[in-house]
């Protein structure tokens, strides 16, 4: 048996998340290295004493790493177990039920990742202005962040037998 035969088919989705998260965290070094560039800031120096420019650059990559490891296991969670609270389809047979519930956990862990992920440009462009404050344009992300730990929390609590 293969790692594709346990996995939900609807996991791929969650797989396409990860592949965009690394292209936003691939994006978010490139605009470092640029900054470094510009702005002489040779390695290790993580943070300019002169550039505000350049520590908002780089804050705005840092920040993302500080959280993108519990981002993945929440999401990685969250994308393999049922979601407690979706109980829409009750009045289906227990089969069809657990299709759709398992269909919809997929695509809830995708669309609250995808929205985490976005969130992150939206956060460093707002940075990226020299501006601190700005970076509350990417304050949307908490939806997507806070998503997969709840549905996580949830996943914790069934296997618990709490419900």
């Amino acid at each position: 048996m293969t790692v594709l035969n346990l996995l939900p088919s609807e996991f791929g989705y969650v797989i396409l998340t990860y592949l965009y998260s690394w292209i936003m965290l691939a994006y978010l070094a490139m605009k470092v290295g640029g900054a470094r560039k510009k702005f002489d800031v040779k390695y290790p120096t993580m943070y300019s004493d002169k550039e505000q420019v350049f520590n908002c650059i780089q804050r705005a990559h840092q920040n993302t790493l500080e959280v993108y490891t519990q981002w993945l296991l929440f999401q990685t969670i969250a994308g393999l177990v049922y979601p407690i609270f979706i109980s829409v389809f009750h009045g289906f047979s227990q089969p069809v039920y657990n299709l759709w519930v398992c269909f919809l956990c997929q695509l809830s862990a995708s669309v609250l990742g995808v929205i985490w992920v976005t969130s992150r440009f939206s956060y460093a462009w707002g940075y990226y202005t020299g501006d601190p404050s700005k970076r509350m344009k990417g304050a949307y992300g908490y939806i997507g962040y806070l998503g997969v730990i709840a549905l996580s929390i949830s996943v914790a609590l069934q296997l618990l037998g709490v419900f």
